[in-house]
């Protein structure tokens, strides 16, 4: 009896994040959110010994950053930025702008010195899928991504250092090589659980 009570509520657990986790946004389901639900949330909830699929950690969100300090200069160099990375993520960016001044830089509060987006969902599946499977791979002596990017709470942050390794950008008018920072937000407590979270999406980590 006390059996069945225990498989009934890991069932009406793992549909609550079913439901929870379903998107709003029309369209078929992105495969690497399939994947996650049919076979790394059940592996997760195996091997790792978690009591019920609440409790396995999942991703977030991902935040993608381009810091854009020249814009101070040339307001224009923003606007090359944005567009960028709106054809990278497929989502509007927003403007980042100065907290406090800095003199010794010319910076003054409220200046744009970057952009940034915030993808949740079925795009935050889809640009994770695409960076694992094209991407990364087309990294020059790509050699996996360290481990030692974790902030000990669960997030990861890689940096990449142009925009030409995603198919959307078009060589012949990009004006300038820029980097970006990505950072994957997850819910699990500490950077062991992220960690092996990351790896259960695909994240090529580097082997020590």
């Amino acid at each position: 009896m006390a059996k069945e009570k225990k498989v009934k509520k890991e069932t009406d657990a793992k549909k609550k994040v079913e439901a929870t986790e379903s998107v709003s946004t029309k369209g078929p389901t992105p495969r690497l959110k399939e994947r996650f639900n049919k076979e790394i949330l059940p592996a997760m909830l195996k091997r790792e010994d978690y009591k019920n699929p609440m409790a396995v950690p999942r991703l977030k969100k991902i935040v993608i950053n381009i810091g854009v300090g020249e814009s101070t200069r040339n307001i224009k160099v923003l606007d090359s930025a944005s567009d960028e990375l709106g054809r990278i993520t497929g989502q509007k960016p927003v403007i980042r702008r100065a907290k406090k001044a800095i003199s010794s830089f010319k910076l003054r509060e409220g200046m744009p010195i970057g952009v940034c987006v915030t993808l949740r969902g079925n795009r935050m599946y889809e640009f994770l899928d695409r960076l694992i499977s094209i991407a990364l791979p087309r990294v020059r002596d790509f050699k996996g991504l360290s481990v030692d990017s974790f902030d000990g709470r669960g997030s990861y942050t890689l940096g990449l250092k142009d925009q030409l390794i995603f198919p959307e950008i078009d060589y012949s008018k990009v004006d300038k090589m820029r980097g970006m920072n990505v950072t994957f937000v997850t819910s699990a407590g500490n950077d062991d659980a992220a960690r092996s979270l990351l790896l259960h999406l695909g994240l090529p980590f580097r082997k020590n």
